[in-house]
């Protein structure tokens, strides 16, 4: 981070130029290493599922009402309140605070996140006009087919008919690392150039309040209901929720810099967020 936030301050554009070709190549082998290495669990895809439908609802409902529309007019704003950290903290905030028969319930909200993240990301954010309310149906299935997430998923399904999935984890598990590292680079970088400019720190325009709000607390809420709806106990509420409460993600200011769109948004939504959130994820796992 510190490496980046120097980048920013000396080359602003270097996080623009990284961005791109980490999204292409980095981010499949990321999201195959993270599956080789966990495999595949019933409790981790139900909480997948549940952390993708959440989203999903949640983007549906904004865009098609149109006082939401309002107040979240970017797929920046919508992602950056919805799109969660939960690998570089709330999987340890998870592993730190609960049992460790629940990091099932941690990495597939978590898996759940990233998969909705890379897939409709890149849609969104490259391809998508948000001026329009007609979705492209088939430059939007062209955009999943070929998403890093949808990368992801396929090599691992060809590990898993070859029969290497143990090796190849273990082989893609550090080159995973090192794309995370180049990640919190590349937010360091933004925040660099941010602080280029300290005034306009704190200076939410563009709706920024609201997506933090609903970041931070209005999202968490409807994870923690929906939770209790479909019958998970205390401790799997707890798990699930902590990552929905998580400050917003890296992975949007990825896609923010690679597709140049609403950069400077999406960082301060980020670190506003991980500021309050040092307050929140404990104020959430004391009331629940």
């Amino acid at each position: 981070m510190i490496l980046g936030f120097l980048i920013g301050k000396i080359k602003p554009t270097a996080a623009e130029k990284i961005s791109l070709p980490l999204i292409r190549f980095g981010i499949p082998l990321s999201v195959m290493g993270l599956l080789l290495k966990v495999g595949i669990s019933t409790d981790l895809i139900k909480t997948a599922l549940i952390a993708f439908s959440a989203i999903s609802l949640f983007i549906l409902l904004i865009n098609n009402v149109t006082q939401l529309k309002k107040i979240f007019p970017n797929y920046s704003l919508q992602l950056g309140g919805l799109i969660g950290n939960t690998s570089f903290l709330g999987i340890p905030i998870a592993i730190a605070l609960l049992p460790t028969d629940t990091i099932n319930f941690t990495i597939g909200f978590d898996l759940g996140t990233t998969l909705y993240s890379w897939i409709f990301g890149p849609y969104f954010l490259g391809n998508y006009d948000n001026k329009s309310q007609k979705v492209n149906i088939s430059t939007l299935i062209k955009s999943i087919l070929i998403s890093p997430a949808s990368k992801g998923i396929i090599g691992v399904w060809i590990t898993y008919l070859l029969g290497i999935e143990k090796f190849l984890g273990d082989i893609l598990w550090i080159p995973a690392r090192i794309v995370i590292c180049i990640a919190i680079i590349i937010v360091g970088t933004r925040l660099g150039i941010i602080l280029n400019n300290k005034n306009q720190l704190f200076q939410f325009r563009d709706n920024i309040t609201y997506a933090i709000i609903l970041k931070l607390i209005i999202f968490p809420i409807f994870v923690f209901l929906l939770s209790k709806t479909i019958g998970l106990n205390e401790i799997e509420t707890l798990a699930i929720v902590l990552q929905a409460g998580t400050p917003s993600a890296i992975s949007t200011i990825l896609m923010a810099e690679a597709y140049r769109k609403n950069q400077d948004a999406s960082a301060k939504i980020l670190f506003i967020t991980t500021i309050f959130s040092i307050l929140t994820i404990p104020l959430i796992t004391i009331i629940i």
